[in-house]
């Protein structure tokens, strides 16, 4: 038999401020909250799914999908790459970017992915069930784009 390696979910996230400084997240089925984002899309040849050529590309559509807002994917955050294992057995290579948003006055919506979103300060966000590299994901992009 060929050998099969092992393959990695990557997910891409995005640390977004709106104009008063809250960052976007929303809350999963496991009751945490998270930073949006989600799968690169490799398309299926049966199907019409949309393609992403890049990382970045994939993290602006799927803040859109999961939100309404507009962004545009800035750098990788210093420390925003690590192994998250969700649920026992199940590992995900988290990869985050800042993001630029386009729309920062529309009020996010939720999508039929999570059970709700949030706007919070950071003060707030120390108190979240989350994981704790996504809040030092929060505060370095914080710390570089709300000065």
């Amino acid at each position: 038999m060929p050998y099969v390696p092992p393959l990695w979910p990557v997910s891409v996230k995005g640390v977004a401020f709106d104009q008063a400084e809250r960052v976007l997240l929303l809350r999963n089925e496991r009751e945490e909250w998270e930073l949006p984002g989600g799968r690169l899309e490799i398309g299926q040849p049966d199907e019409p799914t949309q393609v992403d050529v890049s990382p970045e590309e994939a993290l602006e559509r799927e803040v859109s999908e999961e939100t309404g807002w507009q962004v545009t994917a800035g750098p990788l955050l210093e420390g925003g790459t690590w192994i998250y294992e969700p649920l026992p057995g199940r590992r995900v290579l988290i990869v985050t970017y800042g993001c630029i948003v386009l729309s920062p006055g529309l009020k996010p919506v939720v999508s039929h992915e999570h059970k709700e979103i949030g706007l919070f300060s950071a003060d707030e966000v120390a108190h979240l069930t989350m994981p704790e590299r996504y809040k030092t994901s929060i505060a370095t992009w914080q710390a570089h784009t709300c000065r």
